[in-house]
């Protein structure tokens, strides 16, 4: 877990750096408007929604995410450094849209290997120290961003916003090679297991389910998987549910903007963007643990996501400093309700695996529309007070709320019907459920 975890981080820093280099001389350089901006920001989500669902059907049918994610990792890295020398907006559109494209492989994937390896007691947990990962970059990055860009300017000849793509990207590289030799493959075609010790974990994941994990439920040729889900109402209405939380959790590419707003000079705004996702990581932790232990998900989610529409309706109403810090912390715990949101998933389309890999796909592709639309919910004529922008947050978290609690409803149908047929069956031993 700890390798997926430093390749999460590494994904968002090479994400979300231009976040940071937006006030130290990105936008000047490159001669940006506002609009410009938000479209560099969207363009890498287009590339990644197109990616989602070929890529994990590819792992699904290899099996090696040993080699297949570090080598995506390798080609972003070097996409990201690449950044770094572009000198128009053109020039950083097409390296943007290219960096989603081939960024778009590791946390779906990364998902779906957690799902093949853990049980629905055990991902939410194992979900939440990979997601940690996303939100400990906004922390990490920060830090990394105001050292780089408050203490590289003109070495060399370069901006110091160009060192940060170089070398967090050189960064990136480095860690793909170091992945190759750590990660590991799916139980059934990891090569340094035993044959007790595969055979172990395949029985883990057929114990958990009732069948197994591999080709047990699998019909069909390659697209059957593809064909199941696309067809299944269950997974769009779950992606529109996902999409709708990422509207508002669009604030994550304009932290840096947002704590600008406290009043400090630039280096110290960079800086006080860490506690928040720290605080997030400790509420992500905590909420998914409990989740897995009491083996419930949908009042663990909308607890997380009620605490965040308290922060942004804080932001609306002052421009008091603590106030406002306050909040930061409150939307950035939201994060921990998409978290287990993302355990849900895995526990909410358990077969085939080749179904899963898909709805794992689909669910994360669609949901980053909500990336592309946040993106131009944030300018600055709306700031510094941002209320146009928060209202939409809020919006967007009610709107989720609301289509969780009807999953749930869907799920608790399907439950009923489960335990019917057990009864018709005369079965005494309780079987399969969804979680709820």
């Amino acid at each position: 877990m700890s390798i997926l975890v430093l390749i999460y981080i590494l994904n968002y820093v090479d994400r979300n750096n231009a976040g940071a280099a937006r006030s130290r001389g990105l936008v000047a350089d490159l001669h940006l408007t506002d609009q410009q901006f938000a479209t560099l920001l969207s363009i890498l989500y287009v590339g990644y929604i197109i990616m989602q669902i070929p890529s994990n059907m590819f792992l699904n049918l290899t099996g090696k995410p040993s080699l297949y994610l570090p080598a995506c990792m390798a080609v972003w890295g070097m996409i990201s450094a690449l950044t770094g020398i572009t000198t128009n907006f053109t020039g950083a559109v097409i390296t943007r849209f290219f960096l989603g494209f081939v960024e778009a492989a590791f946390f779906p994937g990364s998902l779906f290997l957690i799902s093949k390896w853990y049980k629905r007691t055990e991902i939410g947990f194992r979900t939440a120290i990979l997601y940690c990962g996303n939100i400990i970059s906004n922390a990490f990055g920060a830090l990394l961003a105001s050292g780089i860009l408050g203490g590289m300017n003109n070495v060399l000849g370069h901006a110091a916003w160009r060192w940060l793509f170089y070398l967090e990207g050189a960064l990136t590289v480095f860690v793909a090679i170091c992945a190759i030799f750590i990660l590991p493959d799916f139980p059934s075609t990891t090569k340094w297991l035993s044959d007790d010790e595969r055979r172990l974990a395949l029985r883990r994941m057929e114990e958990d389910a009732g069948v197994g994990d591999q080709k047990e439920t699998e019909q069909g040729g390659l697209t059957h998987g593809l064909y199941l889900a696309v067809t299944d109402w269950t997974v769009w209405w779950f992606a529109m549910a996902v999409n709708a939380i990422v509207v508002s959790l669009s604030f994550n590419a304009y932290f840096p903007t947002l704590s600008a707003t406290l009043g400090y000079n630039p280096t110290v705004s960079l800086l006080l963007v860490a506690p928040p996702f720290v605080f997030a990581v400790i509420v992500t932790f905590c909420l998914c643990r409990h989740s897995d232990y009491k083996q419930e998900r949908f009042y663990h989610i909308i607890g997380s996501w009620i605490a965040g529409i308290i922060g942004f309706i804080i932001a609306i109403s002052t421009m008091n400093t603590a106030a406002r810090y306050v909040s930061l912390f409150l939307m950035a715990q939201t994060y921990a309700g998409l978290v287990v949101m993302l355990a849900w998933m895995n526990n909410s389309f358990p077969r085939p695996p080749s179904k899963r890999a898909v709805c794992v796909a689909i669910i994360n592709g669609f949901s980053q529309l909500g990336n592309v639309a946040g993106s131009y919910i944030w300018p600055l004529s709306w700031g510094p007070t941002y209320r146009y922008s928060y209202g939409i947050c809020i919006a967007a978290s009610g709107t989720a709320i609301i289509m969780a609690w009807i999953f749930k409803q869907h799920l608790i149908s399907l439950n009923q019907k489960l335990e019917r047929e057990e009864q018709e069956k005369g079965i005494k031993e309780k079987g399969f459920r969804y979680l709820l």
